[in-house]
């Protein structure tokens, strides 16, 4: 194997009175693609600063192959000291020939000229990236990437990486964008560096296999494993047994709204009965909303219909300017529409998080956000104390005198969400909810809304978090109309994708498929019904089984014939996984529809 173009040996940092991390032993090879994984507050962007050379360690040697540039994308690039953002693309000695970063910057979607004090945190990490990307990096280390991006940005920043030459360290919440590009995972737990040469697709169960390993460890020694509670009672089975029979309940969710969707995806939806479990909560006809007069007239939303149940679960997805504000703000009655109309149920009650978590003040203190100063909450009619509730989100109980200015970013999102879904309500409206949390609390955040009785609006960019979580996406790309479709984000980029893919010719009329039978499953859809769930936890300890060969940080080196042929094995089983879980799925769908 050639040396690595950077490394680390024994790296460690003291905060003042304990180590963050102690003994780290890091290689980045040329052609890497590493995902940074670990908990809010693990270290995670420190270890990149300090892979970056941004800050200097406690401990440890840091060698650097001679011509290597090692570029950083920040997670808030700091703007302030300039007029424009061309100004703070182009600024410092190393900066890269403004030519390219504005070549950049048209494919990206952004206005360099724009003031720099004024503009979004959009604008902002788009100009940041116009600036990491024409630097000609060796090695590039990305700190939350997509967040603020929508989806055009995310494409490209996808598109541009993939081409890429060179290696780059991505820290990211972004479970869609980490498992197309990442092709290893290093994990930072507390205060240890692992490495698994596997993409993030496989590091879920590479981290509930170490758990486990971990617990069986305990129990032999008979000592106490030292490993937060929210891990220790976890449940890996219970967990994943938790998670596919909400996957169930979401694909019945929008086969039900699949059959009330128009074939052209027009939202003409079935007239919703008294049932006060089916009843409308919104309901949109014929909406149409424009801004501006004469020729600077632009309509956003075009003759838009649509029936929101009780229950549902709507995401509205589309590029920046697409008009999503606009719609959030129609649906919810902020704004109402120059043609048609909208009528929302009078019985809603609404929480709306958005963005710039408005709430959090940062001299307030966790309990004074929770409990108004006080031990108690009361969390949807039931009466709990402050640190119970704050173990149920994630935190520590100590930290409810923590001020909220001490809070990393995705903590405060974690505690606003805290409070927040402890008030009654039947409408819950999330704008960008994803931004700043780690994979463990979107975990969390998704549990919650699936569990949430009442009705959901959406509006993120995060792919896969729609994917596990919406029943409707309305897709929105600028020209005012809005695609229904039944399903998550993939369903509406399938759509898209259908609509700009060239039309084959055909030399004949094809004959219609014959009827399906609806009696009853034929004999091998009832033996795949009735097997697939044996096989399915077979492959998944197959995968486990050859993940922990895999684990070994030797055997790439020591056996590589071995190595190439697990990780076939393990990407061929995941493959084979899928198929089965769709095909499940499909078929339990089909037995919900016989009755």
């Amino acid at each position: 194997m050639a040396a690595p173009i950077l490394s680390y040996e024994n790296l460690g940092l003291n905060q003042g009175v304990q180590w963050l991390f102690r003994g780290l032993d890091l290689h980045v090879q040329e052609r890497d693609r590493l995902a940074l994984i670990g908990r809010n507050g693990a270290g995670k962007t420190t270890l990149l600063k300090l892979i970056g050379g941004v800050i200097e360690p406690d401990e440890g040697i840091r060698s650097v192959r001679p011509g290597i540039n090692v570029v950083m994308l920040e997670q808030d690039p700091d703007v302030s000291a300039y007029a424009t953002l061309h100004d703070f693309a182009c600024a410092g000695d190393n900066a890269p020939p403004s030519y390219e970063i504005e070549a950049i910057a048209d494919q990206i979607g952004i206005d360099l000229s724009r003031e720099a004090k004024s503009a979004s945190g959009g604008e902002r990490r788009r100009a940041a990236i116009c600036r990491a990307l024409a630097s000609e990096p060796d090695l590039l280390l990305l700190d939350e990437p997509t967040n603020h991006l929508d989806i055009s940005a995310i494409d490209f920043l996808e598109s541009w990486l993939s081409r890429y030459n060179g290696a780059f360290i991505t820290i990211s919440h972004d479970r869609t964008f980490l498992t197309r590009l990442t092709k290893s995972t290093i994990w930072l737990d507390r205060g240890t560096l692992r490495r698994q040469e596997i993409g993030f697709g496989g590091f879920e169960a590479w981290m509930e296999k170490a758990y486990a390993d971990e617990a069986r460890n305990a129990e032999r020694l008979d000592a106490k494993l030292k490993i937060e509670e929210h891990w220790l009672h976890r449940g890996v089975t219970a967990r994943r047994k938790r998670n596919m029979g909400r996957l169930e309940k979401l694909h019945e969710m929008r086969a039900q709204r699949a059959a009330m969707i128009g074939p052209q995806g027009t939202a003409k939806l079935a007239v919703a009965s008294d049932d006060s479990k089916t009843k409308s909560v919104i309901h949109a006809e014929h909406a149409t909303k424009a801004f501006g007069t004469g020729e600077n007239k632009r309509t956003i939303i075009k003759d838009f219909s649509l029936r929101v149940q009780r229950g549902d679960r709507i995401g509205l997805v589309g590029g920046n300017g697409a008009g999503k504000t606009t719609l959030l703000k129609l649906l919810t009655g902020e704004l109402q529409p120059d043609e048609g109309q909208v009528r929302q149920a009078k019985t809603l009650d609404m929480i709306f998080i958005d963005q710039q978590r408005s709430l959090m003040a940062p001299e307030k203190t966790v309990r004074d956000v929770l409990a108004e100063g006080g031990d108690w909450i009361d969390v949807r009619g039931v009466r709990k104390h402050v640190h119970g509730y704050l173990k149920e989100f994630l935190f520590d109980p100590s930290l409810a005198e923590a001020k909220i200015g001490t809070l990393s970013g995705g903590e405060r999102s974690r505690l606003l969400f805290a409070r927040e879904f402890a008030r009654e309500s039947n409408l819950l409206v999330l704008d960008e909810p994803t931004n700043d949390l780690d994979l463990e609390t979107l975990d969390l955040l998704q549990e919650v809304i699936s569990d949430y009785e009442g009705t959901v609006l959406i509006v993120s960019h995060d792919r896969d978090f729609l994917d596990r979580t919406v029943t409707v996406t309305l897709g929105l790309d600028g020209s005012g109309l809005v695609d229904v479709i039944a399903g998550g984000y993939a369903d509406w980029e399938a759509k898209r994708k259908a609509k700009t893919a060239p039309k084959a010719v055909k030399s004949a009329p094809t004959p219609p498929p014959p009827p399906k039978s609806t009696t009853k499953l034929t004999y091998k859809d009832q033996r795949d019904y009735d097997l697939l769930p044996t096989r399915i936890t077979e492959i998944e300890a197959a995968i486990a089984r050859d993940e922990a060969l895999l684990s070994d940080g030797d055997l790439y080196t020591k056996n590589r014939a071995k190595f190439d042929a697990l990780t076939k094995a393990v990407d061929a089983a995941r493959a084979e996984k899928d198929a089965a879980e769709e095909r499940w799925l499909e078929l339990a769908e089909r037995v919900e529809g016989l009755g």
